[in-house]
């Protein structure tokens, strides 16, 4: 008589390694989110007239404008440059967080892809 439910054939070991692999991943995730919110990224425009710097927790956290940026007659290009810079630093921000959280998960997408069974 065949014996029913239950796993066969050494699955709870590999449960249990997964497991493992799994918990050990999360925490490497959080140490990573912690280092990665306490980065700051620069970026500038305007051949360096203008520049933003943005925490990892997607803060700005400065902006620093040159004198010889700032024309009362043409605001609009000095808008046009902090917002330059401010997006610039968002995305450095973004591929350096997409980059380091990829090196930890081997590049998992999807559902499943990369993992042991």
């Amino acid at each position: 008589m065949a014996k029913r439910g239950g796993f066969q054939g050494g699955m709870p070991g590999n449960m249990s390694n997964l497991m493992k692999q799994a918990q050990r991943m999360q925490r490497q995730m959080e140490e990573t989110s912690k280092e990665l919110e306490s980065r700051e990224y620069t970026a500038s425009a305007g051949g360096g007239a203008v520049s933003v710097t943005v925490s990892g927790r997607k803060e700005i956290t400065a902006v620093k404008i040159s004198p010889e940026a700032v024309d009362p007659d043409d605001v609009e290009m000095l808008e046009d440059m902090i917002m330059a810079a401010a997006n610039e630093a968002f995305r450095q921000m973004e591929e350096a967080s997409a980059s380091a959280m990829s090196k930890l998960t081997g590049g998992l997408g999807g559902l499943g892809g990369g993992l042991p069974f």
